[in-house]
């Protein structure tokens, strides 16, 4: 098994979200409140508790340059907090939305920051000196349900998003004023704000966590039908490949290297994905190994196995005895992962450590130093 470090700090946790030098973690309790805890004397101390929110923090972001922290809320409201000598002062951020912001992150030079909503709009917010204050502009009607994820291309320029509508969507978010000219790729540079690059109907179901590879060449993303989907070349004619799972879904990924990718979900287990030296992408393992799973198990895109393992019967309606039964849950974590964040200095290409968050209330930090069968692909 990885080596892990566990900290109990809640019943529950929303999202999490780590200082620039991982001595803090900020976190929401499943409230209206983020806490924020410092690591000293080999314990972790609170800190500051965060108020402002009426209603549940669903996004927490902490910026790695400017230190600032963003939050949004089931309140339809977002602040950056800028730390003033010994306390937090918010600031206000224009939204304009009519129902609950769901998911929220810095761009990479974090000059802006994109909030998913279940107002079928994503929020491109920059700051105006002029006025103090953080504004956004929409991108609007190209998402048919509520926006689950959001997830910055390392050009500061493309913006992929989820969406319960199944579909995952890549966008051009170049605003005059605050990217300068020339600072996208081929495939965006000529892309005006909010114009749709690409579309992948990959899904048939809810679609969440999506994360673009370091270099910017891959995406993943996850689907409720217990898939992870990977796309190359994204464009006008992306390469798209698809791993189905014989567990339950996943909920948020995360690209450790351009060949390995961890997802994590209602499994309550980190599972390690990773591609061989033609592209080809297949599950590897659980990275808790006290959950063992059966070394027959085939992992591909056979639906029919994956609908045999969730409802104990074959595509055809009987009972398939070659179809492992369900393996109880649990380990490090004993319910639902939600979030999954790198520890990694500014400048590295590779994850060698990452933390998870859950519905446990707890946060769990994962070690692949010593891994020697992930390193192998790294």
């Amino acid at each position: 098994m990885a080596a892990v470090s566990v900290h109990q700090f809640a019943q529950c946790i929303t999202c999490h979200a780590w200082s620039p030098d991982h001595t803090m973690v900020a976190l929401c309790p499943n409230n209206n409140e983020v806490h924020i805890y410092r690591y000293s004397l080999d314990k972790w101390e609170k800190i500051h508790v965060l108020q402002k929110h009426d209603q549940i923090v669903s996004g927490i972001d902490w910026s790695s340059m400017s230190n600032r922290i963003v939050t949004v809320s089931h309140d339809r409201n977002s602040y950056v907090w800028n730390q003033e000598a010994s306390e937090w002062v918010p600031t206000l951020v224009i939204l304009r939305l009519n129902r609950a912001a769901l998911c929220v992150q810095w761009s990479p030079k974090e000059n802006k920051f994109a909030v998913g909503s279940g107002a079928k709009t994503v929020c491109i917010c920059y700051y105006e000196q002029e006025n103090n204050w953080w504004v956004s502009k929409l991108i609007r009607k190209k998402h048919n349900s509520s926006v689950t994820g959001v997830a910055w291309h390392p050009n500061n320029i493309l913006l992929a998003t989820t969406s319960t509508d199944g579909k995952c969507r890549v966008f051009s978010t170049f605003i005059k004023g605050v990217d300068p000219r020339g600072s996208g790729t081929s495939v965006s540079s000529d892309s005006k704000f909010g114009e749709q690059i690409v579309q992948l109907d990959l899904s048939f179901s809810w679609a969440f966590g999506v994360k673009w590879s370091p270099s910017g060449n891959t995406l993943a993303y996850v689907g409720h039908n217990s898939m992870i989907y990977f796309v190359d070349d994204v464009g006008p004619s992306p390469l798209a490949q698809n791993v189905a799972i014989r567990d339950l879904p996943l909920r948020d990924v995360l690209f450790v290297s351009e060949r390995v990718v961890i997802g994590v979900g209602f499994d309550c287990n980190p599972m390690v994905f990773a591609a061989d030296e033609t592209g080809i992408w297949s599950f590897v393992r659980f990275l808790d190994e006290r959950k063992i799973s059966s070394s027959t198990s085939k992992y591909g895109s056979q639906f029919s196995e994956a609908f045999g393992k969730l409802y104990g019967q074959t595509k055809q309606g009987f009972w398939n005895d070659a179809i492992e039964p369900s393996r109880p849950r649990g380990g490090v974590h004993e319910n639902c992962i939600n979030c999954i964040l790198p520890l990694k200095k500014a400048g590295d290409a590779i994850v060698k450590r990452f933390s998870t968050s859950g519905l446990d209330g707890k946060v769990v930090i994962w070690d692949l130093e010593n891994q020697t069968d992930i390193s192998s692909y790294l």
